[in-house]
């Protein structure tokens, strides 16, 4: 019966399950729960060869107990009215559990990007935002989307200029929207924050001894074999990532195919190869899998679902040997196959913790907008003057000259150095406190999902509390 949900169904069916570990009223957790608003809209675009063709797109806001609501923008075919309410709950508990300041929101167009030109998306695109603007869904104070499945840095580019274009307020329009391109406001490390997060939760869940043991795990990524479904925004940033702190990665899913190489997989070499023919079908060097979902049932320590809602069922579940299910794509496992893979005593990584990584640097990216400075810019040059100090106070108290090779790390933070510190000490401090409240109620009592929607609801309560809605 669990697994007929619907998606956003299942995120309040999760929701329901957490609030049970607190004492506040129920009218308060209803209001957590909704829905605040939603808008369907239509309209015609013109194809290239002539013909219109009607559009169908969604912005839902979920929750309005921080400004602005936050959340992406998507294009796909499975887009429906659910999955955007869904998928704006999920942004609600997920800034709220990493402390980002924001409500949630989602958006999406219902169409498959691969059967439009540039120029038809760019138009559908423009006009998705124009629909924003009149019911009032974008504005730096208001809503800020950000690129999701099947949008990237040109879409936040067209959806900017739109936006521009229309705004009484120039200066500070530009955090109207963020994932966009650096020459255009954006900030370094956005385009790879979600997978990059994914790695510094995996090194943080992965480095207490203790609940390694307990599923049959040394500490530490060094080592461990990982499965990636998805190879895209978030597979690839993470795989590239996970190979730096010496896992092997040994299967990589895609939708037309899957590759497997128990020995590691050159994470580059098949960047490049995909690159080159649109595929990482035959790849060299690893062995071709047709059906890409065999991928997800082979021996691994990590198993990194990092595509779309609904990958690990009912269905495949059992037969699924990953110790550790790291949910990198939003809602991937649903609720039958959550109960089952817990009762074989894996540690699912939920997504409201693991793929906020995204969120966070867009966080950084709209701060660093309204500011109008870009980070590292007024500290850099001091932070290097102090380094050079240090080394030479050193090399006149002991003799000792530095090489170049170890002076050339020590720089000044620029805007990646402080972008990515920022985003590891969140994902950390976020994982301690799911780890925290699950250590408070029982480890065998509440899974790490379930930690992560109690600190989330805890969080947000407390923001309607002090607003003085409720008591």
């Amino acid at each position: 019966m669990a697994e007929n949900l619907s998606f956003f169904e299942k995120v309040n069916k999760n929701f329901d399950k957490a609030a049970q570990f607190t004492e506040y009223p129920q009218g308060l957790l209803d209001q957590i729960k909704i829905c605040n608003n939603s808008c369907h809209f239509t309209f015609p675009i013109k194809r290239d060869d002539g013909t219109i063709q009607t559009i169908h797109g969604w912005r839902a806001e979920h929750s309005h107990h921080k400004l602005p609501t936050k959340g992406g923008i998507r294009y796909s075919t499975l887009v429906n009215e659910d999955e955007i309410v869904a998928l704006a709950a999920l942004m609600t508990y997920k800034c709220a559990l990493v402390d980002v300041p924001f409500g949630g929101a989602k958006g999406g167009i219902q169409l498959n990007r691969n059967e439009y030109s540039e120029s038809e998306l760019e138009r559908i695109t423009r006009r998705y935002t124009y629909e924003l603007i009149q019911k009032n869904y974008i504005g730096p104070g208001v809503d800020v989307p950000a690129p999701d499945f099947g949008t990237g840095e040109n879409e936040m580019a067209w959806i900017l200029d739109t936006y521009l274009t229309m705004s009484q307020d120039k200066l500070d329009a530009i955090a109207c929207v963020t994932g966009k391109p650096i020459d255009q406001n954006g900030i370094h490390g956005r385009k790879e924050a979600t997978g990059r997060g994914v790695v510094f939760g995996l090194e943080e869940v992965c480095s207490y001894e203790d609940d390694m043991k307990q599923i049959g795990l040394h500490p530490g990524l060094r080592g461990k074999t990982v499965v990636l479904q998805g190879f895209g925004k978030v597979g690839y940033p993470a795989a590239k990532y996970l190979t730096e702190a010496e896992a092997i990665v040994i299967g990589i899913a895609e939708s037309d195919g899957a590759i497997y190489n128990p020995k590691g997989i050159d994470i580059e070499k098949v960047s490049t190869f995909r690159a080159e023919t649109g595929s990482i079908r035959h790849c060299s060097d690893a062995t071709f899998i047709e059906n890409p979902n065999d991928v997800l049932e082979l021996e691994c320590d990590i198993l990194i679902p990092a595509a779309l809602e609904n990958q690990l069922t009912a269905e495949n579940a059992p037969r699924i040997k990953a110790h550790i299910i790291a949910e990198a794509a939003n809602g991937p496992t649903t609720t039958k196959a959550d109960e089952i893979l817990q009762k074989r005593g894996a540690l699912i990584i939920p997504d409201t913790f693991l793929n906020a990584g995204g969120v966070t640097v867009s966080y950084f990216e709209w701060l660093r907008n309204l500011s109008h400075v870009g980070f590292g810019r007024l500290a850099r040059r001091y932070e290097e003057t102090a380094y050079n100090a240090m080394l030479l106070f050193i090399e006149q108290a002991t003799g000792y000259q530095f090489s170049d090779d170890e002076r050339g790390p020590l720089h000044g933070a620029d805007e990646t150095d402080l972008v990515n510190s920022g985003l590891q000490d969140t994902m950390v401090n976020a994982y301690q406190e799911i780890r925290e409240i699950r250590l408070k109620h029982g480890k065998d009592v509440v899974d790490s999902r379930t930690a992560a929607f109690i600190s989330a609801i805890h969080k947000i309560a407390q923001s309607y509390m002090q607003l003085g809605i409720f008591p």
